[in-house]
């Protein structure tokens, strides 16, 4: 770390002198927060926040208001606008009554698996506590989202939209659009958190939700206002915590050109299914007769179907929305498998970097461990809980991250999730993945239940080569996308279907693999994935921050931060 220099001989730069010396102590102080500050290039900005987190009585879709989580008095949160390689130094205010952590969907934590804002990761923030979360958002571009991890707030809010904007120095592979707009899609309960939260603690589900929002609004709550002739970026997330939906716009077709953070082939959709988890961004052009339009995120794969409304609003509109919604898929599996095997990558785009996304070759790279991954429902103790491979996961007093880094003992064990099914009755644990760093995994998210499952890797992107209906054997491999595929976070599987993906993992941390499907992630569809590089060193991982929370068996033994890293 620089020491301050010595005062200047000249008195009359003393005042200069002062403004110097407290800039410079504010960026050492700063660098305690943020490891990788020294590194930062003249490009790369530092954005600061600081967020309140509080609980607001809203009528949502009833006349019965329930507790929404909002930040700084907003529902949904508020937008954070950035531009690849900027810092983000986001100072969070507990001011719920019970422990909070927000997670940031999507986003790689290149050397910041410390402020993941999971369970497995970090403490929660206790009601009245702060917590400074600071990461980069290195080498990436794209539409994601960020969400409460903990105990179900997730039904009840606290969600909002991350937009990661490309470098001026690095060409958008089309036309920059006229404006941009999030539209954050999800399914909604009426109930509060905590009654839901009882009702799984108990052994149920949480059943059908009561309907789909749009920006946080029921039906016609949202509009988008438009000036006639102009091509808008529409960024849409699923923030939802159960539902597939299928988005669209009546009257006009929606140009898909990104997803979580990889261009894809221009095609054009009338409708696109949006699973639980997943963001995509749309060139849309206000090119119909100025008017207004409906604009639909409706259920898949449920009965009956429940539709979220808003409006597409052309400034010059000469007349209201009227008649029936615009028609869509509801229940047709194979509609929606074909759509997806359509969304690949666009080799020729550049991406976070000048390079095309399509020189780095995965197809050619040897597969050097293939893990089966069987999700299912299961009974244990008489109440119902979600396995992987027969493991039910429940999370430790002492977060996975803190205990490995102090070696504590009694918390996980390396190595205990299976790589395949398990046989015998499934049981509740802590499995932990332990795969070798810049191992290539070939992963199989396999489905033999009823619904459509969404499975996300915190840390990493993934490269979705095929997905088909059945049970998958290695002959499935002979239909693999290895040329361009896309490259995501979040991927769909398909009732009684498999999903298969390819990773490379070059990014040390302890990172979470869950169902995004809430209810599944609550009672145990999870694991960890722990990617350890035996040569300790800064460029792989910054050292614990400062400002480390510590709790359970690191709390009792009181543990101080150390210095671990070469």
């Amino acid at each position: 770390m620089a020491a301050v220099p010595p005062p200047l001989p000249c008195p009359a730069c003393d005042f200069h002198w002062m403004i110097r010396r407290l800039l410079l102590a504010a960026l050492l102080s700063l660098s305690a927060l943020l490891p990788s500050l020294h590194r930062v290039q003249a490009e790369d900005a530092i954005k600061f926040l600081t967020w309140n987190v509080t609980y607001r009585n809203l009528a949502i879709l009833s006349n019965i208001p329930k507790q929404v989580i909002t930040i700084n008095g907003q529902f949904p949160g508020p937008e954070i606008d950035s531009v690849t390689n900027d810092f983000l130094v986001i100072n969070v205010y507990n001011s719920l009554n019970e422990p909070f952590l927000l997670t940031w969907n999507g986003i790689w934590q290149r050397r910041t698996s410390w402020q993941d804002g999971v369970s497995g990761t970090n403490c929660p923030i206790h009601p009245g506590r702060n917590f400074t979360y600071s990461f980069q958002v290195k080498d990436q571009i794209g539409s994601y989202f960020y969400f409460p991890s903990t105990a179900l707030h997730k039904s009840a809010g606290g969600f909002g939209g991350i937009k990661i904007n490309n470098r001026v120095i690095i060409p958008l592979p089309y036309p920059s659009p006229d404006g941009e707009l999030f539209v954050l899609i999800g399914d909604w309960y009426n109930a509060n958190h905590t009654t839901l939260r009882r009702k799984l603690d108990a052994g149920g589900q949480l059943g059908m939700p009561d309907g789909v929002l749009i920006n946080g609004r029921g039906p016609f709550g949202t509009t988008l206002s438009v000036q006639p002739g102009k091509t808008y970026r529409l960024r849409v997330s699923n923030v939802g915590t159960s539902t597939s939906l299928n988005f669209r716009i009546q009257g006009h077709k929606m140009r898909m050109v990104e997803t979580e953070g990889s261009h894809t082939v221009q095609n054009l959709y009338e409708n696109v299914d949006i699973h639980v988890g997943q963001s995509y961004s749309f060139l849309v052009t206000t090119d119909q007769a100025p008017g207004d339009y409906y604009m639909v995120a409706s259920t898949r794969f449920t009965n009956p179907v429940l539709s979220g409304i808003g409006v597409v609003h052309y400034l010059n509109s000469q007349f209201k929305v009227s008649g029936p919604l615009p028609g869509g898929p509801s229940i047709q599996i194979a509609y929606s498998l074909n759509q997806a095997r359509t969304i690949r990558w666009n080799l020729t785009a550049n991406a976070a970097r000048p390079n095309p996304q399509g020189s780095f070759h995965y197809g050619m790279i040897n597969v050097s461990e293939t893990v089966l991954l069987y999700g299912s429902a299961a009974s244990i103790n008489g109440k119902l809980r979600y396995a992987v491979n027969g493991m039910s996961y429940v999370a430790p007093e002492t977060p996975l991250k803190i205990a490995d880094y102090f070696n504590l003992p009694g918390v996980f064990s390396l190595g205990s999730m299976p790589t395949s099914p398990r046989s015998g009755s499934p049981m509740s644990a802590t499995p932990v993945l332990a795969p070798g760093f810049r191992a290539f995994l070939e992963v199989v998210f396999q489905n033999n239940e009823n619904i459509v499952n969404s499975w996300h890797i915190d840390g990493y992107s993934f490269f979705v080569v095929g997905m088909d209906g059945g049970v998958w054997t290695p002959n499935n491999r002979r239909q693999y996308n290895l040329f361009d595929a896309v490259s995501r976070s979040t991927t769909q599987v398909y009732p009684h279907s498999w999903t298969a993906i390819l990773l490379e993992l070059d990014n040390v941390g302890m990172w979470n693999v869950r169902s995004q499907l809430w209810e599944r992630q609550y009672l145990g569809q999870q694991f960890y994935m722990r990617v350890f590089n035996p040569e300790v060193s800064f460029r792989n991982e910054a050292p614990i921050p400062t400002n480390v929370l510590l709790c359970g068996k690191a709390a009792k033994g009181g543990h101080r931060r150390r210095q671990r890293h070469a």
